[in-house]
């Protein structure tokens, strides 16, 4: 589903953000990324959506040579890939319903697909009740689902989660999790960057630790250690 082969990048003439990096993420995966602040996390998920280009090597997703991926066909590519980010990101004018359906109209889905499936999502999430309510009205943990419900209503076949409990407590941050981890369960590719150790070492899923631009380690359910 995601693969990178000798894959680097160099913004300056300095320290390469990311350096041969080699990784290889299956359909249906779970995976953590850690490491710790500038060690290359938020360079790999733009490079994955096609935003940077890595300065060496190869990068495969869903199939897609992204080299190959020409400007006009990036949305076409970016629809199999829903992101969550750690600031929610939600339109605060408009309400949760109207957040969600949003993804829909950009990649002109029909009206009533529209009216089917935001309500699905909403009920995943455990805020069909709220679809009328803003962003503000939300806890923090609330909107956070939203932002997923949004990212998958199009039913991509990778999520990526960019710190997605970075700005919740601890309660809310675990219902987060294991929202992600049921996603995954119904066959969707998750791919989550996070510096939390406690989530990762109690969740026991595949590991993958990148140090100044360098992958590390790549662990299957081995405790994490900083």
């Amino acid at each position: 589903m995601i693969s990178l082969e000798h894959v680097s990048k160099s913004y300056t003439a300095g320290i390469p953000a990311l350096n041969d990096v080699n990784m290889e993420i299956e359909d249906g995966e779970f995976v953590f990324i850690m490491g710790d602040s500038g060690s290359g996390k938020s360079t790999l998920i733009k490079i994955l959506l096609k935003e940077l280009e890595p300065s060496e090597g190869k990068v495969t997703v869903n199939n897609f040579n992204l080299a190959r991926v020409r400007r006009r066909s990036i949305p076409k590519f970016r629809r199999n890939i829903g992101v969550v980010f750690q600031d929610f990101r939600l339109l605060k004018d408009r309400n949760i319903y109207d957040n969600v359906a949003f993804a829909m109209k950009v990649v002109g889905a029909p009206t009533r697909e529209i009216k089917k499936k935001v309500p699905m999502m909403l009920s995943l999430v455990g805020l069909a009740a709220k679809y009328k309510s803003f962003p503000r009205q939300l806890s923090g943990g609330e909107q956070q689902r939203v932002a997923i419900a949004r990212a998958l209503v199009n039913e991509p076949k990778i999520l990526l989660a960019d710190e997605p409990t970075g700005n919740l407590d601890a309660n809310n941050a675990w219902e987060i999790m294991r929202l992600l981890e049921e996603i995954n369960r119904r066959g969707t590719t998750v791919l989550v960057v996070t510096h939390n150790t406690e989530i990762v070492n109690a969740m026991n899923k595949r590991v993958i630790t990148i140090k100044k631009g360098v992958l590390v380690s790549d662990e299957k359910g081995d405790t994490y250690e900083d």
